[in-house]
Parts: C-alpha cells; sequence; structure tokens
C-alpha cells in the first residue's frame, strides 16, 4: 500500500485463501510478536469486517520482537520453512534490526507468499483478541518510516478516534469504511 490508492480498485477484497495462511503464521509466532500495520489494524477491527485491500494492509505482516526474543523467533520461522530475504533496505543505515522472513504456501487458490518484515525493538503494546498490536496511537507514528501508506481506511479511522479520545480497540467504527466507497 505504498503507493497512491488508485481510485478505480476501492473496494477489491483480500483472498480469503490467503489471508488464512498468514493468520497460521502468525498464530506460530504470537507468544513472540507485537504486530505492526495492516495486521494490527485488522485484529483491532471486530471479528466478521470486509477484508478490502484499502481497508488495512495484508500483502505482509510487521511484526516487532523483544531484542532478547529474537534468535528464539529466527528460530521458530526456520522451523516453519521461513526464509531470511534480502531487502532494499538492508544495509542502510537503521537496517541492522529490520529483518524479512518469507515462505510459500500452498492454497485451495494458488500458492500464498507469506511474508514477515520483524522489527527488533520493544514498543508499547495492547491486547486486541488472541495477540499483541502496537499501541494504536504509537502505531499511528509509524507511518512515515516504519509503515509506508497512510491512507489505509482503518488508519484513518483510527486517528479519528484517537482524536476524540477512544481507544480503537474493537470497536464498531473500525469496520465501517461507507465514507470511503
Amino acid at each position: 500500500m505504498g503507493a497512491p490508492h488508485d481510485p478505480e480498485r476501492i473496494g477489491e477484497e483480500w483472498g480469503p485463501e490467503r489471508l488464512q495462511a498468514i493468520e497460521v503464521e502468525i498464530e506460530a509466532v504470537r507468544e513472540l510478536v507485537v504486530l505492526s500495520g495492516g495486521w494490527a489494524w485488522h485484529y483491532m477491527t471486530p471479528p466478521g469486517h470486509r477484508e478490502l485491500k484499502h481497508a488495512h494492509d495484508h500483502k505482509d505482516a510487521d511484526l516487532f520482537v523483544l531484542p532478547e526474543r529474537f534468535s528464539e523467533l529466527v528460530a521458530l520461522l526456520k522451523t516453519r520453512a521461513f526464509e531470511r530475504t534480502w531487502t532494499r533496505f538492508d544495509g542502510q543505515e537503521g537496517s541492522e534490526s529490520f529483518y524479512r522472513y518469507t515462505k510459500t504456501v500452498e492454497t485451495k487458490g494458488a500458492p500464498a507468499k507469506v511474508m514477515f518484515d520483524v522489527f527488533v525493538e520493544e514498543v508499547p503494546w495492547v491486547q486486541a483478541g488472541p495477540v499483541r498490536v502496537v499501541e494504536p496511537a504509537f502505531l499511528t507514528t509509524l507511518y512515515g518510516h516504519k509503515h509506508s501508506s497512510d491512507q489505509c481506511f482503518s488508519l484513518r479511522i483510527a486517528r479519528r478516534l484517537l482524536a476524540e479520545g477512544i481507544s480503537p480497540v474493537g470497536r464498531a467504527e473500525m469496520a465501517d469504511y461507507s465514507e470511503f466507497l
């Protein structure tokens, strides 16, 4: 979602098989990580919401892990057939705490690439259903340097709720995309 939103594509949904494949992998590592980005907004949104591509980014899962738990996470990822994948950010200043791990999973539809972008640092978090997510107000500050798109519907809704002093976690408003469609 780093590119500007294409108005012609608003309303497109993520494929359920792909989402399920990523959710299975998130479940496997959830005790070690804090979710960020699109998957954090996903878990903050009430279950059963429409999986619109412009609502929250599901192309990868952004994970924060404590430095002292990083080796444990890497070992777990390796047992689950993830491989370290190099990115254009590797070798740049600040990249020493960023790693990408990927694997391909067979689904009923087509193979799905599962991509975890791992940030090795401590962040404030809250519980959102079965997972820990970056504390919403802090998460909004990560757009522009850790996360690229500040146009996703969920982020925009969350910013409005936070400005009103309301936590977006579990709020029905997080699933109401009508103003954007």
